[in-house]
């Protein structure tokens, strides 16, 4: 009986990373226009989306000034800001993406330190 518990957890972990790699990320990118700040913003998770999720996420980049009832429907107070709706938690990140590890951490890509 000592051997079962082992297999069972040796399962269980192993479906939870399985189900971990084929989790689906919807992010939206809000930016201002065609400023370097929005293209870097928008090259850098771009970047982090394809070697970190790649064939896993939609991005969705919204200019806020084309669109501007969806920046307040979703409350935006900065751009850039990145939202990850899913998976849950909702997490939002503000400016250019260039701080990778954050970024990583944040979408639960990498563990905390």
């Amino acid at each position: 009986m000592a051997t079962a518990q082992p297999k069972k957890l040796t399962k269980k972990l192993e479906k939870s990373v399985r189900e971990m790699k084929l989790r689906k990320f919807v992010l939206k990118l809000y930016i201002t226009g065609a400023t370097p700040r929005s293209t870097r913003a928008i090259l850098n998770i771009r970047e982090i989306c394809e070697e970190h999720l790649q064939g896993r996420y939609k991005l969705e980049i919204i200019d806020i000034f084309q669109k501007p009832v969806l920046a307040r429907g979703e409350q935006i107070i900065a751009a850039p800001t990145l939202i990850k709706k899913l998976p849950l938690p909702l997490r939002r990140f503000i400016g250019d993406m260039s701080d990778r590890e954050k970024i990583l951490i944040g979408l639960d890509l990498r563990p905390k330190k």
